[in-house]
């Protein structure tokens, strides 16, 4: 069963997944991240930005590195060539999540997020799924 952990009141939601993303390429967790275009295009942007002394190597899904890349961009899972760790960028639950050995949601502090963010959990919650919950400072 897909282990679930929720980040929740991370504050800037793209920062924090960056750091994952980050987290995951160290550890040589392959990682698809999803998104709609728009946030996708914010992400990919804040992942040349957000460390000065970092580089995460990324693309997106359906180009030709894509299987050989550790973090992997998608608006959709179809094209996906890993299947390891999900990060959820997305306000809903993402389709065949159930795929992935771990699934990373993250929950910033604005109040669509943390209403869509509240249905996901529900949604995984009344499935039977153990979900952990690390909840950023106050």
């Amino acid at each position: 069963m897909t282990r679930i952990d929720f980040h929740t009141n991370v504050g800037d939601s793209l920062l924090y997944a960056c750091r994952l993303a980050r987290k995951a390429y160290v550890a040589g967790q392959p990682i698809v991240v999803l998104a709609d275009a728009a946030r996708l295009r914010a992400f990919d942007e804040r992942l040349w930005t957000f460390s000065p002394l970092d580089f995460v190597p990324h693309c997106m899904a359906g180009q030709p590195l894509a299987e050989r890349t550790p973090v992997v961009l998608a608006t959709d899972l179809e094209a996906t060539p890993h299947h390891r760790v999900l990060l959820n960028l997305g306000a809903t639950v993402p389709p065949q999540f159930a795929r992935f050995e771990r699934l990373l949601e993250v929950v910033g502090n604005g109040e669509d997020e943390l209403l869509a963010g509240r249905e996901r959990y529900r949604f995984y919650r009344d499935r039977g799924y153990a979900l952990n919950n690390y909840k950023q400072g106050a």
